[in-house]
């Protein structure tokens, strides 16, 4: 959202952030490539444990494949959420693809899985519980 005095600000559900921790806690990289360039949004993934965290970014593909690059991480064992056209580049770098329930439709077409909750009402945490929810170790 933006004020009339140009200030933005971002929606945050806490049922969000606690799936975040839990993916932390449990030992996998949770990274953030985001278009926009949103200081509240880097203070609250920070304060959530996640250090990767890429704002302003133009080339989302490009991003995702620098930070599976750094942590030797297959693709195929990668998974991306998106939510608009600028997120399909990100989807062709990795093994798993999500849109959120109010996702445009190339972005739903395109994944493989859409959850039943829009971003920034419980999306994130639907997502956090069924990777959870999935791992074999």
């Amino acid at each position: 959202m933006v004020d009339s005095e140009g200030r933005t600000s971002a929606r945050f559900d806490i049922k969000d952030g606690y799936g975040l921790v839990r993916l932390v806690r449990a030992g996998v990289l949770v990274g953030v490539v985001s278009g926009r360039r949103a200081p509240e949004t880097a203070h609250r993934l920070g304060s959530l444990g996640i250090d990767e965290i890429h704002l302003a970014v133009a080339d989302k593909g490009a991003a995702v494949r620098d930070i599976l690059s750094r942590h030797h991480i297959p693709s195929a064992a990668a998974c991306f959420v998106g939510d608009d056209v600028p997120d399909l580049a990100a989807f062709q770098e990795v093994g798993f693809t999500v849109a959120v329930a109010d996702a445009v439709e190339p972005v739903r077409r395109a994944a493989r899985f859409v959850t039943e909750t829009r971003g920034g009402h419980g999306a994130v945490r639907e997502i956090c519980d069924l990777l959870l929810s999935t791992r074999s170790d």
